[in-house]
């Protein structure tokens, strides 16, 4: 079945539908990332966008739920060059193909995705419609037109949880997948090898604005219970339950748009340690006072160079985002911590006097590298500090 990539500049591409059919509108942007595409497309934070892979083709090694990020796609269409007709894993329960028709979600592959890449790399990510409805170029290019920007869009709204709940209280979801078996490792149903969860030592909150369930699997790995808050939890609220700490998630669309997170995490700053990544760094930054600016194609995929400014050390990074910091908006009491090497632009700042930090990065990747996992640390030992 014939498909179109069409972009509200008037750029079109023709494909092969796969996945779902039917029409969808949305940001336009590109992931770097060679592996992972399951994790991209479960990730919350590409609600509302059109996620075009750079990697040639896609699909090779199927889909498995240990994978997902959350529990369906949030991406609003797929758009790849070539999708593996075999899907060859052992971990494997199906094929992507199948796995977006499930879920409704229209896939184009075929097109000349390295065209498109340099077309947004250029020009900047841009609303479009992927299509499969039996409508002309022009009219897919009208429906790009008529897509609400990403500017001002709250998506937390859709992708934040409805009332809180514990992560993981018996331990089941957690352990990580390790290849060595042996006295400290427990054996799952489907022959996978974890390694056992270390005892808690801190109880935290956690604002889940759209949060990868990896990050939660890593702060249980770190000695963390978690207990899952909505986005419009108020401070009070938060500050009640007496935890150790408050964790800031990732997350999608505008962190501009988000006031009424921005004032409870205000309220939350001098009287708790507060670690925030993404989205969660970004609206930090409104809470001391900063602002931030879209990005001109933005920061996607698990190959981003970030230099620590104070120690020199440079780590390549997991990074999925449309803004950005403004360092020039911070006040004197912040100090920027991380740069990227790339454009210069913020990936990390500190407060000063309070135990209060955050990077613009994924420390616990998926997919992508694992340099930065040791914020997961970090901030354990933040805690520890404070008390």
């Amino acid at each position: 079945m014939r498909a179109i990539l069409a972009l509200e500049d008037g750029r079109t591409f023709f494909g092969e539908s796969f996945g779902g059919t039917g029409s969808a509108v949305g940001e336009v942007c590109f992931n770097t990332s060679m592996t992972g595409y399951q994790e991209v497309l479960t990730d919350p934070s590409y609600r509302g966008q059109i996620v075009a892979m750079t990697c040639p083709q896609i699909g090779n090694y199927g889909v498995n739920p240990l994978d997902a990020e959350s529990d369906a796609p949030h991406v609003r269409a797929f758009v790849i060059e070539e999708l593996s007709p075999i899907a060859s894993n052992w971990r494997a329960t199906g094929t992507l193909d199948d796995y977006l028709k499930d879920a409704s979600i229209p896939g184009i592959q075929g097109i000349d995705t390295r065209a498109l890449t340099k077309h947004l790399r250029s020009r900047g990510a841009m609303q479009g419609c992927v299509t499969t409805d039996d409508i002309t170029a022009e009219e897919a290019i009208a429906r790009a037109k008529n897509a609400p920007p990403m500017e001002g869009s709250d998506f937390v709204k859709e992708v934040t949880p409805r009332a809180a709940f514990d992560w993981d209280p018996d331990g089941t979801r957690s352990p990580e997948w390790t290849i060595v078996k042996g006295d400290a490792a427990v054996i799952g149903e489907g022959g996978e090898v974890f390694k056992k969860l270390p005892p808690v030592r801190h109880r935290i909150v956690a604002y889940d604005f759209g949060m990868k369930r990896n990050i939660l699997r890593r702060l249980r790995q770190e000695g963390f219970e978690v207990r899952v808050v909505p986005a419009d939890t108020s401070a009070a609220d938060v500050l009640a339950l007496k935890a150790d700490g408050v964790f800031l998630s990732n997350g999608p669309g505008d962190p501009g748009a988000l006031t009424y997170v921005h004032e409870n995490i205000r309220g939350l700053i001098g009287r708790t340690p507060v670690f925030g990544i993404c989205l969660g760094h970004q609206m930090l930054g409104y809470a001391v006072g900063g602002k931030t600016f879209k990005l001109k194609f933005g920061h996607r995929g698990g190959n981003q160079p970030v230099q620590d400014v104070r120690t020199g050390k440079v780590t390549i990074t997991s990074q999925n985002h449309g803004f950005a910091v403004d360092p020039d908006s911070l006040p004197a009491n912040v100090e920027v911590t991380h740069l990227n090497l790339n454009d210069q632009t913020v990936e990390g700042f500190a407060h000063k006097s309070e135990p209060v930090f955050s990077v613009q990065y994924h420390p616990e990747a998926a997919p992508g590298p694992n340099d930065a996992s040791y914020f997961f640390g970090q901030f354990a030992k933040l805690i520890d500090d404070a008390k």
